[in-house]
């Protein structure tokens, strides 16, 4: 019996993420759910290693691949309006975790309970949960930057809001990762090969890089 489960995800690339905002750096579902596992795996790393956790990394990496499943049938609803009030944030949690279920039942029988684990956000385990909302976060904020270097104020408001929100989260990786590699953020292509660390070279490769792009 063929199963529409994998066809309907691959339609997260048409979903436009913050489409009630003039943006300049258009951004897709399915790309901001790449970083955000990718964010979500160094939480965890960095919790582990610098402050003493014992989390699974490998797997809130998967589960954070597919946190915005749910958005396939929900459409993305912007940070703004989402958090406008707790009575709109809770009808939100609501439909998402139905439309969870949903798409799960598209899988094969024997595929269901697998991928329930990871799709279904009540089935997390909760340092899990703090982790994947973390990294989501983080990615929201540094979008916001990369929106305001552009010279887009449309962001300005939500970037302030949503740096409130990871400071509220009092998660110490958190902040290692705002510290440590959120500024990087900032630098060009250029600035970045020349600041790789002191007394570091440039390759043949990145000079000839550099001399192109100048």
């Amino acid at each position: 019996m063929a199963s529409h489960f994998f066809a309907y995800i691959s339609k997260l690339r048409w979903i436009v993420r913050w489409g009630l905002k003039r943006n300049t750096i258009q951004e897709n579902v399915m790309e901001h759910s790449w970083e955000v596992a990718t964010l979500a795996h160094a939480l965890a790393l960095i919790r582990n290693r610098y402050f003493s956790g014992d989390i699974d990394a490998n797997a809130v990496a998967v589960a954070a691949l597919y946190h915005d499943c749910s958005e396939v049938i929900t459409g993305d609803l912007p940070s703004p309006v989402k958090y406008h009030s707790p009575a709109i944030q809770q009808a939100y949690h609501s439909i998402e975790r139905a439309a969870e279920r949903e798409l799960v039942t598209l899988l094969p029988d024997a595929l269901q309970n697998d991928f329930a684990a990871l799709m279904v956000e009540d089935n997390l385990p909760l340092a899990h949960r703090q982790l994947i909302k973390a990294a989501d976060t983080i990615a929201a904020y540094l979008k916001c930057q990369a929106e305001l270097k552009a010279g887009n104020r449309e962001f300005e408001k939500a970037g302030e809001n949503i740096k409130q929100r990871l400071t509220s989260y009092q998660l110490p990786e958190v902040d290692f990762f705002l510290t440590t590699f959120a500024p990087s953020y900032q630098l060009t292509l250029d600035e970045l090969l020349l600041r790789r660390g002191k007394g570091a070279e440039l390759s043949e490769h990145e000079r000839h890089l550099l001399a192109v792009r100048n």
